[in-house]
């Protein structure tokens, strides 16, 4: 599957240097997919160089024409929808419609920034002298090494690659080991719809080396990662060094808070939704389930009556609703986290355990617990995985300040139909994005990103580019 691909290099595709590689797994089948190319030093340096090229190049293209070729890859993304839904089915073993929902999800990003990078505006200062005019304008930060995830492949890989070439950067993108197919996919359309040689390149292989020598080369000038805050925090203490710009979208641990007054069936429905996507292997996924005293075993009894429904199997079978965990590690560290939880004194009403009927793959089944405590281990651990919390509650008060007793801030969900708490609690929450009453939070047009250890920095809406960019200001002499 990889035959064609490899790393891509100065608008090219070649092997690595030693031509080694490594195998790709389909979490479903636990069968080898292919070998993709593991990258080497030397072919990093080579990276660097053509993207230093490519920055020089990139810089001196006109907004418009920025503009025009990334509308044209929204347009072949949406093309090849199919193509890449299943890339990602493959790799990840998310369902198909999954997959197309975030390549679609991927070109609405690269069209939105197709129209930011003609709004980078620039502004004039009232000058306080008669004879200075005072101006701020914006350049581009430079060559920027894109660090992306494996549990949203594409989409993780369209914001950093989109917005950097919106700003006039040149990227290089490092894929996860475990997906690389996808993105890969996606810069041969970067490639064929015209972006020049050296703007874009790809760096296949071992993430933690490649990601070092790309922070210790002076080339580098920003880097945008999304992961868990252990590496997030080693990526940080490497960029100080070089004193490197860095956006990173960190972990997650998402309150999802039911009122009483909330419509309990929209309120399970928007939860199974929310949780469920991608098997629970969502940065923003709600973990820590607080439902009102009076509306628990409501909300419990129909949120178990929907789940039971969900359809696990191969993310190709049409049908299949929740796919396989993505690695064994992952699925092995959801079974500890399990046991863990029982024994912590929770009580398991739904799953537990991997279901029957399948010889090879990683699946689980959803496990909703009860009787759990806010100082139990799956309160403060990220689950990544469709392990499912629930606790009560009695006041607004309480239950603000619980769901803020997290170093991790990156979304929170709100179910009520109170305007009053609706306002106040979205306001209250430590988190960098709040979903009232819907699940949908990640869209192109809305700044994405956390606070506290979730990192800092924004991805999508108009102030993503802002953090590609280098402010300038002039005080101009009008008289020589």
């Amino acid at each position: 599957m990889y035959e064609k691909f490899g790393q891509f290099i100065d608008g090219n595709w070649s092997p690595s240097s030693n031509k080694e590689t490594y195998e790709v797994i389909n979490p479903a089948t636990e069968e080898v997919l292919g070998n993709a190319s593991k990258a080497t030093p030397v072919d990093i340096d080579k990276a660097l160089k053509s993207s230093e090229k490519g920055f020089k190049i990139w810089k001196k293209t006109t907004p418009w024409e920025r503009s025009y070729i990334l509308r044209r890859i929204a347009d072949k993304l949406r093309e090849k929808k199919e193509v890449l839904a299943k890339w990602m089915t493959l790799e990840n073993g998310k369902p198909l419609a999954e997959g197309i929902g975030e390549t679609n999800g991927a070109a609405d990003i690269f069209e939105w920034n197709a129209e930011e990078t003609k709004r980078i505006f620039g502004q004039t200062i009232e000058s306080r002298f008669e004879d200075t005019r005072v101006h701020v304008y914006y350049q581009p930060v430079g060559v920027v090494a894109a660090l992306s995830p494996w549990n949203f492949p594409l989409i993780l890989a369209a914001r950093k690659i989109s917005t950097a070439l919106a700003a006039g950067c040149s990227v290089i993108i490092k894929p996860d080991t475990i997906t690389p197919g996808v993105v890969m996919e996606l810069v041969d359309i970067c490639r064929e719809c015209g972006v020049p040689p050296g703007a874009v390149n790809l760096l296949s292989g071992d993430p933690p080396s490649i990601a070092s020598q790309l922070i210790q080369s002076d080339i580098i000038k920003k880097i945008s990662i999304t992961g868990s805050v252990r590496v997030g925090k080693l990526i940080l203490k490497q960029a100080a060094d070089k004193v490197q710009r860095v956006t990173m979208e960190l972990s997650g641990h998402s309150p999802f808070i039911v009122f009483d007054d909330a419509d309990i069936k929209k309120a399970a429905d928007m939860a199974i939704a929310a949780k469920f996507r991608n098997n629970g292997q969502v940065c923003i996924s709600p973990n820590r389930f607080y439902i009102h005293e009076s509306k628990k075993e409501e909300f419990i009894n129909l949120f178990i009556e929907k789940t039971k429904k969900l359809k696990i199997g191969n993310g190709m079978d049409s049908d299949t609703q929740l796919g396989p965990l993505t690695t064994k590690k992952r699925l092995e560290e959801i079974e500890e986290l399990v046991e863990k939880t029982k024994q912590e004194g929770a009580k398991v009403l739904l799953g537990g355990k991997r279901p029957a009927g399948f010889n090879k793959g990683f699946y689980y089944e959803p496990t909703v617990f009860d009787d759990v405590k806010d100082d139990f281990t799956i309160m403060k651990q990220e689950p990544f995985g469709p392990l499912v919390p629930i606790l009560s509650f009695r006041s607004f008060d309480e239950v603000i300040e619980r769901a803020n007793d997290h170093d991790l801030g990156l979304c929170s969900y709100v179910c009520t139909n109170s305007m009053e708490k609706a306002h106040l609690a979205s306001e209250q929450l430590e988190t960098g994005s709040v979903a009232v009453n819907t699940g949908a939070v990640a869209i192109a047009e809305a700044p994405f990103g956390g606070i506290k250890q979730s990192g800092y920095g924004r991805e999508g809406g108009s102030m993503a580019i802002k953090d590609y960019l280098n402010v300038k200001y002039t005080h101009m002499g009008i008289k020589g």
